[in-house]
């Protein structure tokens, strides 16, 4: 399972696709190595094809976990050496067209079904008065037998 940071980005017009992908790499490569960021991926629109207006050049950084993101981005400011790659980087970068998108594998631990478990028996007779229609005060009368630790005064 892993959290996929999706950036879509075109290169500036005065640089070429090589030399922005050959600086992308260099900052990323950098991430990986320092166990920042478990893999990525460059990818570039083929002949243009696309059925919307995306730019031309898609990155996919994967992560093990939404804290190794963070850590990759306080890494990036804190080492001198990944940081002047990101600046290489983004000099290269046509701020107009970049778009970030974070996606996670799906399902996950967060979508898995999970037996439910009860902290503690509720008594019979509330538990088949919530399926049925009661009144405030017969609810409150009940919560009050059933917990009574939590009703003293």
């Amino acid at each position: 399972m892993a959290d996929i940071y999706t950036i879509y980005a075109d290169h500036k017009s005065n640089i070429t696709a090589n030399e922005f992908v050959a600086k992308m790499s260099m900052f990323l490569d950098k991430l990986v190595i320092n166990k920042k960021m478990t893999t990525y991926r460059i990818t570039r629109m083929k002949l243009g094809f696309r059925s919307m207006d995306l730019p031309e050049f898609r990155i996919d950084m994967e992560f093990e976990n939404l804290q190794q993101l963070d850590d990759a981005m306080t890494n990036t400011i804190a080492n001198k050496d990944v940081d002047k790659a990101h600046v290489g980087f983004n000099q290269y970068v046509n701020v107009e067209t970049i778009q970030h998108f974070l996606y996670r594998d799906y399902p996950d631990q967060l979508t898995e079904n999970k037996t439910q478990v009860k902290i503690k028996p509720i008594d019979p007779e509330l538990e088949k008065r919530m399926k049925g229609s009661w009144t405030v005060e017969e609810i409150v009368e009940s919560m009050k037998r059933s917990y009574p630790e939590i009703w003293k005064k």
